[in-house]
């Protein structure tokens, strides 16, 4: 049960951040791969500057987590993406 609630929240913060940055989602199983990416990025940041808790527990703080992550990650692609065209 624990890894179709990581799924949905991965999907969900995916494709907010796919709103975010771009204005659009990246369909289903890119939401989930953005969303689950951004989760472990956002984890990483959060506790690499000590906010880990500051964040929350539970679905509300790892929906929090995850979309700050993948904002963060669609944010450098874009960055990467444009200095390469």
């Amino acid at each position: 049960m624990d890894i179709l609630w990581f799924l949905i929240i991965g999907g969900i913060a995916g494709w907010i951040a796919g709103e975010v940055v771009r204005g659009t989602g990246y369909g289903i199983v890119g939401n989930i791969v953005v969303g689950v990416v951004g989760a472990v990025i956002g984890g990483f940041l959060f506790s690499f500057f000590g906010i880990g808790e500051a964040a929350g527990y539970g679905l509300i703080g790892s929906l929090i987590t995850a979309v700050i992550g993948a904002v963060v990650l669609l944010f450098l692609l874009n960055m990467f993406n444009r200095s390469h065209t």
